[in-house]
């Protein structure tokens, strides 16, 4: 395979397992999630060989806990960050204009003034809305990309958001910010493209033991007890394990902090096209967004609540989020939103890191900054910390840099500003894809090779292939099939809640569970 056009790339280095992995490579990259997917993806687009590691899944932890937001970064201006939110705005239009225009879309917003928000937070509102529309310019981001915000009158705001109570309505400013439809679907791509680079893109592989120039690995995939165990030598090693990075070196304290989010039917909030943020009462500057889906559901988010004692795999919503959340869109909309409402809630731990401070008792988590750091242990690791998915490049770029300078490699300079994700290609170009909607809109220009190596690996039509699984569920078999053959897949939950993200709603998970496993069984029969 040409690294020239990693696009022409039919086939995957993304594999569970250890078996085959090379032991001798000048970059490992501890974590799969946004940023480890990133560090790897810039180590080997400037001609470093690359072993990169998760010992669960891709996006296993708070990359697929987002708002599936791409944010400028208006709410860090507004906390006075200046340096973070220029390089938010920048690293936005990167991901929307040169990297992945096929993944992250334009978002319009609404914030709705009502009675309850008083003039001043009208106006401190409208401020941090131009302030943001000055970072974009900053950036370099086109009016074509993100437009200018705008006031709207009370009839215009109804006319766009029919579902808001209308009772004390005196209209609403409109911005635009950058949307995922998927958070979990970008690391996959971007791993993809790492893979297609050259990197050995390795899940379900655990570090046990990692120094600035090995790593002890076990293979997570091997029978149960096996303790099998295998030693990579590098010229450096980056850890990038998000809120497990403190487990694995010392010297790094984190504070995390919860965000959480409700998953809603569409019909519970009847013609929502656009995303809305609620103003949080007697708050200057905090919203709870609630962001329309492509799948027929709505994201209701987020929170901001320390976390202390054993980091868990999977972390859970608290009772008292799940209640705030509800009221204050309540508030907002005519519906009058309950309990049973919600088919699904979500939980993200930021990785914060406590510079000191801010760590006084009582402080809020919301209050630490989200700048990245990178930080060399006492045994020679290196560990890239805090910051969000918005900025993962930056924080990749950063933490490959301190790499080839500690290691003294040979390397070249970091090209991931220009180098397009697989299946990128301008929106223009997308739109005339005569390609299901669907596909497109996951895979860029890559939706032809996903409905290509589905028809090779099942011999079925296309009529089975892309119909949805469940009348309920909108994922198709193809996306499926190929989150096995092409991205790493090795169970049910790989698929259903890393690949797809079927699993945000119990429901509807256990109704696409037997397609998930058809898919395995399809593609294991192929092999």
């Amino acid at each position: 395979m040409s690294a020239a056009d990693p696009r022409t790339s039919t086939t995957t280095r993304i594999t569970p397992g250890s078996a085959g992995a090379p032991t001798d490579v000048d970059l490992v990259v501890i974590g799969l999630g946004v940023t480890g997917a990133g560090v790897a993806l810039d180590a080997a687009t400037r001609g470093l060989s690359v072993l990169a590691v998760d010992a669960h899944d891709l996006a296993f932890g708070t990359s697929r806990w987002s708002s599936k937001m791409v944010h400028g970064g208006l709410r860090y201006l507004a906390k006075g960050q200046v340096g973070v939110a220029h390089e938010s705005a920048v690293e936005r239009g990167i991901l929307m204009e040169v990297t992945a225009p096929h993944l992250v879309h334009p978002m319009p917003m609404v914030i709705p003034l009502s009675s309850s928000v008083t003039r001043l937070q009208s106006y401190v509102t409208r401020s941090g809305l131009w302030a943001g529309d000055l970072l974009r310019r900053g950036a370099g981001t086109a009016v074509d990309t993100l437009p200018k915000p705008r006031h709207l009158s009370a009839t215009e705001t109804l006319s766009l958001v029919p579902a808001l109570r209308p009772s004390g309505l005196r209209g609403a400013v409109l911005g635009w910010d950058g949307q995922l439809e998927d958070d979990a679907r970008l690391v996959t791509t971007i791993a993809r493209t790492a893979a297609a680079y050259g990197a050995h893109v390795r899940t379900h592989v655990r570090v046990l033991e990692a120094t600035g120039t090995s790593v002890v690995l076990r293979d997570e995939t091997a029978p149960s007890g096996s303790g099998e165990t295998t030693t990579v030598t590098a010229r450096a090693v980056v850890n990038a394990a998000g809120v497990w990075a403190g487990g694995l070196v010392d010297g790094i304290t984190l504070r995390p902090s919860r965000g959480t989010h409700l998953v809603l039917r569409a019909e519970s909030l009847p013609g929502l096209t656009v995303s809305v943020f609620c103003p949080v009462p007697g708050e200057t500057n905090r919203f709870v967004m609630v962001l329309p889906q492509p799948d027929g559901t709505v994201y209701v988010g987020l929170t901001d609540e320390p976390v202390d004692g054993d980091i868990p795999d999977v972390p859970q919503p608290s009772a008292t989020e799940i209640g705030f959340l509800l009221d204050v869109v309540s508030a907002a909309f005519s519906h009058q939103l309950h309990r049973d409402d919600v088919v699904g809630a979500f939980a993200g731990l930021r990785p914060l890191l406590d510079l000191g401070g801010g760590s006084a008792d009582g402080a809020r988590t919301a209050d630490l900054s989200r700048r990245h750091a990178v930080l060399t242990s006492a045994t020679g690791v290196i560990t890239v910390v805090g910051g969000k998915l918005t900025t993962y490049r930056r924080m990749a770029e950063d933490a490959v840099d301190a790499a080839v300078a500690a290691a003294d490699l040979t390397a070249g300079p970091c090209r991931t500003r220009e180098v397009p994700l697989l299946g990128a290609a301008p929106r223009a170009e997308l739109a005339t894809l005569e390609l299901p909607a669907r596909l497109v809109r996951r895979y860029g220009t890559d939706a032809a090779l996903v409905l290509e190596s589905a028809r090779e690996v099942s011999g079925l039509g296309d009529d089975e292939l892309l119909a949805p699984i469940h009348e309920r569920v909108p994922v198709t078999l193809a996306e499926l099939l190929f989150g096995v053959t092409h991205e790493g897949a090795a169970d049910v939950d790989d698929l259903l809640d890393r690949r797809t993200r079927v699993g945000l709603v119990p429901a509807d998970r256990e109704l696409a569970v037997p397609a998930a496993r058809r898919a395995l069984e399809l593609a294991a029969a192929h092999r």
